[in-house]
C-alpha cells in the first residue's frame, strides 16, 4: 500500500501546468495542486493567484488565511499576471499591455512561458529581435578584401515603447534599434567587415477578438525603417522603408509576413557608377530590390523548449529570380532562462547590406541571450 501510494502520488507531480489548468476548472483541486505549487513558486503570476484561491476556500488542500494572503499579495504584485512594471508607468501603459498579452493562446505551457519574457522590462528597455553572438560563421566562399571564410558575427537589439492607447486603440508606439556586425577576428589584424545600423520607429495596433477569433492574427503593426552601414563612397549601403507588418499565432507556431515600400532616393552622377567620382551623394543601391524584394515571411515554431525559426525572401520575379533562405535553431543553456544555444544557416542575397548582391551561404553556431517570437 506503501509502494501504490507512493507512486500514486509521484505521477500527480509528473502533471504539467496545462493539465493542471484543465483539472482546476473541472475541480480536481487536489491533483492540480503540485503543478500550481511549483509554478508559483517559480513566479507565475497566474499560478500564484490560483494558489491563493486554493488556500482561501481550501480547494483541494487545508484552508490557511495566511498563506491565501501571501500568494494574493504575490499575484497582485503585477496587474492581472504580468510582472511588475516600472514605479512611473501609468494605468495607459498597463492598459495597454494586459489587452496585447491577452492576445496570446496561452494554453501550452512552452509559449505561455515565452509570451511571458515579452513583457519584463529593465528601465523601459525591452529586447526586440534575436540577440546573439555566433563565435564560429563560416562562409562557402571568402569575402573580397578579407582572408577569411570564417569570422565572428553578433547582432544587439533592443527596443523602447513611447506611448499607449493614444489614439485609444489600445496601440502602443515603439522605437527600437537593431545592430549587426561582422568581425573578422581570425585575421591578423582582425578588421570589422561590415555592420548594419537599424533604427526604427513602429505602431502597433492588436486586433480586436472577433478578428483574432477568425483570422488568428494577433496584431498589425506600420512603421518606417532606416537601415544603412556608415561606410563612405563605394562601400557605402543604405535605404529607407515604410513597413506595414501582420503577426499571426497558432499555438506553437508564430508568423510575422511584412511588406514593405522603398522610399525613393535621387541617383548619383553618371561619373559615380563609372568609377570617377566616390564622393557623388544620391542613392548607394539602386537595384537593392532585385536582391531583396519587397518583403519577407518569417516562420518561429515552438517544440518544448526548442524553437526552429524559417525566414523567407523572395524577389517575385520569373526572370533573375532571387532571395534568401535563413534557418535558426535554438534551446536553453542548461538552467538558464534567457541564454540560448543558438545556430543558423543563410543561404542567398541580403546576409549584410555591402553583400545584398552576393549570393553566400553561411552556417553559425554561438548563443542568444534573448530569441524572439515573431
Amino acid at each position: 500500500m506503501f509502494v501504490f501510494g507512493f507512486v500514486d502520488v509521484y505521477a500527480d507531480t509528473l502533471i504539467d501546468y496545462a493539465e493542471s489548468l484543465k483539472l482546476y476548472k473541472t475541480r480536481h483541486y487536489k491533483k492540480a495542486l503540485p503543478a500550481i505549487l511549483k509554478e508559483a513558486k517559480e513566479g507565475d503570476k497566474e499560478a500564484q493567484y490560483l494558489l491563493a484561491s486554493m488556500y482561501e476556500n481550501g480547494y483541494g488542500i487545508q484552508k490557511d488565511t495566511t498563506k491565501a494572503l501571501y500568494w494574493y499579495k504575490e499575484a497582485s504584485s503585477t496587474f492581472k499576471y504580468i510582472v511588475k512594471q516600472d514605479e512611473d508607468t501609468t494605468a495607459d501603459e498597463e492598459e495597454a499591455l494586459q489587452y496585447a498579452y491577452t492576445k496570446f493562446d496561452l494554453s501550452n505551457p512552452y509559449v505561455k512561458k515565452e509570451v511571458s519574457k515579452l513583457t519584463n522590462k529593465n528601465f523601459g528597455i525591452l529586447p526586440y529581435k534575436t540577440s546573439y553572438l555566433l563565435p564560429l560563421s563560416y562562409s562557402n566562399k571568402k569575402y573580397p578584401g578579407y582572408e577569411k571564410n570564417t569570422e565572428i558575427e553578433f547582432q544587439i537589439s533592443m527596443m523602447k515603447n513611447l506611448t499607449y492607447n493614444l489614439f485609444g486603440f489600445n496601440e502602443i508606439i515603439s522605437v527600437a534599434y537593431t545592430q549587426k556586425s561582422f568581425w573578422q577576428a581570425y585575421s591578423k589584424s582582425a578588421p570589422f567587415r561590415e555592420t548594419n545600423y537599424e533604427p526604427e520607429i513602429f505602431i502597433t495596433f492588436p486586433t480586436p477578438h472577433y478578428i483574432d477569433a477568425q483570422s488568428h492574427i494577433k496584431a498589425f503593426q506600420f512603421g518606417y525603417n532606416h537601415q544603412s552601414n556608415g561606410q563612405d563612397k563605394y562601400k557605402s549601403r543604405s535605404w529607407n522603408r515604410l513597413i506595414f507588418s501582420t503577426l499571426w499565432q497558432w499555438k506553437n507556431l508564430f508568423l510575422k509576413v511584412r511588406l514593405w515600400y522603398r522610399i525613393p532616393e535621387s541617383k548619383k552622377s553618371e561619373a559615380f557608377y563609372e568609377g570617377r567620382d566616390p564622393d557623388a551623394k544620391g542613392d548607394d543601391n539602386p537595384d537593392i530590390e532585385k536582391y531583396l524584394g519587397y518583403g519577407d515571411v518569417n516562420f518561429k515554431y515552438l517544440y518544448k523548449e526548442n524553437q526552429f525559426g524559417l525566414k523567407i525572401r523572395n524577389n517575385l520575379r520569373t526572370s533573375q529570380n532571387k532571395g534568401s533562405v535563413a534557418f535558426t535553431f535554438s534551446r536553453p543553456v542548461y538552467n538558464f532562462n534567457t541564454i540560448y544555444w543558438y545556430m543558423k544557416y543563410f543561404n542567398g542575397y541580403g546576409e549584410s547590406l555591402i553583400d545584398y548582391n552576393r549570393n553566400i551561404s553561411k552556417i553559425s553556431f554561438g548563443v542568444s541571450v534573448y530569441r524572439g517570437l515573431f
